[in-house]
């Protein structure tokens, strides 16, 4: 028995005529197509301060739209986030938002023998990266740094799994016609996402719930 999963389509580039704007696009509406329940967050869009002030040691009050995308993860059965590879890492737009919404004790908290525990298991997530340099220069010269940050060090912290990833490259000499091969390949990814959410039946861990359920054994309630 299949289910219709829900999908969240995060767009992490500054300016919407990227490359990166039109695979997001592409994406999400070829998983609309398959029947599932697309969702989009569309950073530049969206009106949120990037900066965490305080560092992780004060709280800083949700903006509306960061709020909204922290309902949106936690509906979400599968995240695909779409963003180049600047500086070896990601605009700081993108790295903002998670250093922003990814809160901790929302999702993810730290055990008595200071393991990491991420709090949204149950949702896998794809991270397509698009980059300049070819692959084997991100993979042996430079390591791999935007794969590793955002593939294992965010989402897979977070509870996310499995997490995927695609990487498109090189972009700055790549033609019209690989370009257009590129818009249909990530029509291909999300038709399998869809197809392989839908049949995943595990549950979904609820990061409000866990927060709660932390805070109250902090105050001894």
């Amino acid at each position: 028995m299949t289910t219709t999963p829900t999908i969240l389509v995060i767009d992490g580039h500054p300016n919407p005529s990227s490359l990166t704007a039109g695979l997001a696009d592409a994406y999400a509406e070829a998983a609309a197509r398959t029947g599932a329940a697309v969702e989009r967050l569309t950073l530049r869009d969206i009106d949120f301060d990037p900066v965490l002030h305080l560092g992780l040691r004060g709280s800083q009050p949700l903006e509306p739209d960061l709020a909204r995308a922290q309902e949106l993860l936690t509906a979400a059965d599968h995240v695909a986030v779409f963003a180049p590879v600047w500086w070896g890492s990601t605009p700081a737009l993108l790295k903002g938002f998670f250093d922003r919404t990814l809160e901790a004790k929302w999702a993810y908290h730290y055990d008595r023998f200071g393991l990491p525990h991420g709090h949204l298991a149950g949702r896998s997530a794809r991270f397509i990266m698009l980059a300049d340099s070819p692959g084997f220069y991100l993979a042996l010269v430079q390591g791999n740094p935007t794969r590793k940050q955002v593939a294992r060090s965010t989402l897979t912290f977070s509870g996310f799994s499995p997490v995927r990833v695609t990487r498109f490259s090189p972009v700055r000499t790549a033609s019209d016609g690989r370009r257009a091969g590129w818009i249909a390949k990530v029509g291909d990814l999300a038709r399998n996402d869809a197809a392989g959410r839908g049949r995943q039946r595990k549950a979904k861990t609820d990061p409000f719930a866990v927060r709660d359920s932390l805070t109250a054994a902090a105050n001894g309630d």
